[in-house]
Protein backbone atom coordinates (compact mmCIF):
# COMPACT_ATOMS: atom_id res chain seq x y z
CA UNK A 1 0.00 0.00 0.00
CA UNK A 2 2.87 2.35 0.75
CA UNK A 3 4.07 2.36 -2.86
CA UNK A 4 0.58 3.15 -4.14
CA UNK A 5 0.05 5.96 -1.62
CA UNK A 6 3.41 7.49 -2.54
CA UNK A 7 2.49 7.47 -6.23
CA UNK A 8 -1.02 8.80 -5.58
CA UNK A 9 0.53 11.62 -3.58
CA UNK A 10 3.20 12.38 -6.20
CA UNK A 11 1.12 12.29 -9.36
CA UNK A 12 -2.51 11.96 -8.33
CA UNK A 13 -4.83 8.99 -8.17
CA UNK A 14 -6.11 9.27 -11.74
CA UNK A 15 -2.66 9.53 -13.29
CA UNK A 16 -1.23 6.54 -11.41
CA UNK A 17 -1.33 3.21 -13.23
CA UNK A 18 -1.25 -0.34 -11.90
CA UNK A 19 2.08 -1.07 -13.68
CA UNK A 20 3.59 1.96 -11.91
CA UNK A 21 2.31 0.76 -8.53
CA UNK A 22 3.60 -2.76 -9.17
CA UNK A 23 7.01 -1.50 -10.26
CA UNK A 24 7.34 0.81 -7.23
CA UNK A 25 6.39 -2.09 -4.94
CA UNK A 26 8.84 -4.46 -6.66
CA UNK A 27 6.05 -6.68 -8.03
CA UNK A 28 4.91 -7.75 -11.44
CA UNK A 29 1.57 -6.48 -12.67
CA UNK A 30 0.32 -10.05 -12.62
CA UNK A 31 1.26 -10.40 -8.95
CA UNK A 32 -0.53 -7.12 -8.19
CA UNK A 33 -3.74 -8.52 -9.68
CA UNK A 34 -3.49 -11.63 -7.51
CA UNK A 35 -4.06 -9.39 -4.51
CA UNK A 36 -6.17 -6.52 -5.87
CA UNK A 37 -8.96 -6.26 -8.43
CA UNK A 38 -7.88 -2.74 -9.37
CA UNK A 39 -5.92 0.20 -7.98
CA UNK A 40 -8.88 1.38 -5.91
CA UNK A 41 -8.74 -1.82 -3.87
CA UNK A 42 -5.22 -0.94 -2.73
CA UNK A 43 -6.86 1.83 -0.72
CA UNK A 44 -9.61 -0.36 0.74
CA UNK A 45 -7.96 -3.72 1.28
CA UNK A 46 -10.41 -6.28 -0.06
CA UNK A 47 -13.31 -8.01 1.66
CA UNK A 48 -11.74 -8.97 4.97
CA UNK A 49 -13.29 -6.07 6.89
CA UNK A 50 -16.95 -7.23 6.62
CA UNK A 51 -15.85 -10.79 7.42
CA UNK A 52 -13.92 -9.61 10.47
CA UNK A 53 -16.83 -7.45 11.65
CA UNK A 54 -19.18 -10.42 11.35
CA UNK A 55 -16.81 -12.60 13.36
CA UNK A 56 -16.28 -9.95 16.07
CA UNK A 57 -20.03 -9.38 16.46
CA UNK A 58 -20.65 -13.13 16.67
CA UNK A 59 -17.89 -13.56 19.26
CA UNK A 60 -19.13 -10.74 21.53
CA UNK A 61 -20.58 -11.87 24.87
CA UNK A 62 -24.27 -12.76 24.52
CA UNK A 63 -25.31 -10.60 27.48
CA UNK A 64 -24.15 -7.36 25.84
CA UNK A 65 -26.76 -4.98 24.47
CA UNK A 66 -26.43 -4.32 20.73
CA UNK A 67 -24.80 -0.88 21.08
CA UNK A 68 -22.39 -2.32 23.67
CA UNK A 69 -21.43 -4.89 21.03
CA UNK A 70 -20.86 -2.03 18.59
CA UNK A 71 -18.58 -0.28 21.09
CA UNK A 72 -16.65 -3.49 21.80
CA UNK A 73 -16.17 -4.26 18.10
CA UNK A 74 -15.18 -0.69 17.18
CA UNK A 75 -12.69 -0.53 20.05
CA UNK A 76 -11.13 -3.79 18.91
CA UNK A 77 -10.90 -2.62 15.28
CA UNK A 78 -9.47 0.76 16.31
CA UNK A 79 -6.85 -0.84 18.55
CA UNK A 80 -5.87 -3.64 16.18
CA UNK A 81 -5.96 -1.86 12.84
CA UNK A 82 -5.66 1.89 13.26
CA UNK A 83 -3.75 2.89 16.40
CA UNK A 84 -0.16 3.53 15.43
CA UNK A 85 -1.13 4.19 11.81
CA UNK A 86 -2.69 7.62 12.07
CA UNK A 87 -0.48 9.27 9.44
CA UNK A 88 -1.19 6.57 6.85
CA UNK A 89 -4.90 6.52 7.73
CA UNK A 90 -5.02 10.29 7.37
CA UNK A 91 -3.39 10.10 3.92
CA UNK A 92 -5.88 7.42 2.84
CA UNK A 93 -8.92 9.35 4.13
CA UNK A 94 -7.74 12.56 2.40
CA UNK A 95 -7.22 10.61 -0.82
CA UNK A 96 -10.71 9.10 -0.61
CA UNK A 97 -12.38 12.44 0.08
CA UNK A 98 -10.57 14.03 -2.87
CA UNK A 99 -11.50 11.43 -5.53
CA UNK A 100 -14.98 10.63 -6.81
CA UNK A 101 -14.16 7.02 -7.79
CA UNK A 102 -12.77 6.40 -4.32
CA UNK A 103 -15.74 8.04 -2.60
CA UNK A 104 -18.02 5.80 -4.65
CA UNK A 105 -16.03 2.72 -3.65
CA UNK A 106 -15.99 3.90 -0.02
CA UNK A 107 -19.79 4.16 -0.10
CA UNK A 108 -20.06 0.64 -1.54
CA UNK A 109 -17.67 -0.74 1.05
CA UNK A 110 -19.67 1.01 3.76
CA UNK A 111 -22.86 -0.59 2.44
CA UNK A 112 -21.18 -4.03 2.39
CA UNK A 113 -20.12 -3.50 5.99
CA UNK A 114 -23.64 -2.48 7.05
CA UNK A 115 -25.10 -5.59 5.41
CA UNK A 116 -22.54 -7.83 7.10
CA UNK A 117 -23.15 -6.22 10.51
CA UNK A 118 -26.92 -6.46 10.05
CA UNK A 119 -26.67 -10.18 9.25
CA UNK A 120 -24.46 -10.71 12.31
CA UNK A 121 -26.96 -8.93 14.58
CA UNK A 122 -29.78 -11.00 13.11
CA UNK A 123 -27.75 -14.10 14.00
CA UNK A 124 -27.50 -12.76 17.57
CA UNK A 125 -31.31 -12.76 17.70
CA UNK A 126 -32.08 -9.09 17.07
CA UNK A 127 -35.23 -8.19 15.15
CA UNK A 128 -34.73 -7.10 11.54
CA UNK A 129 -35.46 -3.47 12.43
CA UNK A 130 -33.13 -3.51 15.45
CA UNK A 131 -30.39 -5.25 13.44
CA UNK A 132 -30.68 -2.67 10.66
CA UNK A 133 -30.63 0.35 12.98
CA UNK A 134 -27.73 -0.96 15.07
CA UNK A 135 -25.71 -1.87 11.97
CA UNK A 136 -26.30 1.55 10.39
CA UNK A 137 -25.48 3.37 13.62
CA UNK A 138 -22.40 1.25 14.22
CA UNK A 139 -20.97 1.98 10.80
CA UNK A 140 -21.91 5.65 11.12
CA UNK A 141 -20.03 5.83 14.42
CA UNK A 142 -17.06 4.11 12.80
CA UNK A 143 -16.97 6.43 9.76
CA UNK A 144 -17.39 9.63 11.79
CA UNK A 145 -14.84 8.55 14.41
CA UNK A 146 -12.35 7.42 11.75
CA UNK A 147 -12.48 10.74 9.90
CA UNK A 148 -12.43 12.79 13.10
CA UNK A 149 -9.46 10.83 14.44
CA UNK A 150 -7.52 10.76 11.17
CA UNK A 151 -8.33 14.23 9.89
CA UNK A 152 -9.20 16.21 13.02
CA UNK A 153 -6.96 18.27 15.25
CA UNK A 154 -7.05 15.99 18.29
CA UNK A 155 -4.21 13.62 18.99
CA UNK A 156 -6.00 11.21 21.33
CA UNK A 157 -6.57 7.54 20.71
CA UNK A 158 -9.23 6.46 18.24
CA UNK A 159 -11.14 4.60 20.95
CA UNK A 160 -11.69 7.92 22.73
CA UNK A 161 -13.12 9.43 19.56
CA UNK A 162 -15.41 6.40 19.17
CA UNK A 163 -16.63 6.93 22.73
CA UNK A 164 -17.20 10.64 22.06
CA UNK A 165 -19.29 9.88 18.96
CA UNK A 166 -21.29 7.24 20.81
CA UNK A 167 -21.90 9.70 23.66
CA UNK A 168 -23.39 12.13 21.15
CA UNK A 169 -25.75 9.41 19.95
CA UNK A 170 -26.76 8.62 23.50
CA UNK A 171 -27.36 12.27 24.40
CA UNK A 172 -31.00 13.08 24.92
CA UNK A 173 -30.90 16.01 22.52
CA UNK A 174 -27.55 16.70 20.85
CA UNK A 175 -29.01 19.64 18.92
CA UNK A 176 -30.73 22.43 20.80
CA UNK A 177 -33.83 23.82 19.20
CA UNK A 178 -34.95 27.35 19.75
CA UNK A 179 -38.54 28.41 19.71
CA UNK A 180 -39.50 31.37 17.65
Amino acid sequence: MGAALELFSEQGFGATTVPQIAARAGLTTRTFFRYFVDKREVVFGGDEIPERATRLIADAPAELAPMEVVRLVLHRVATDQFEGHREQTSAVRRLIHANDPLRDRDARKRDDLVRAARAAFLERGESPLQATVVAELGILVFQVALDEWALGDGAGPMVSVIDDVMALLAAESPVRRTRS
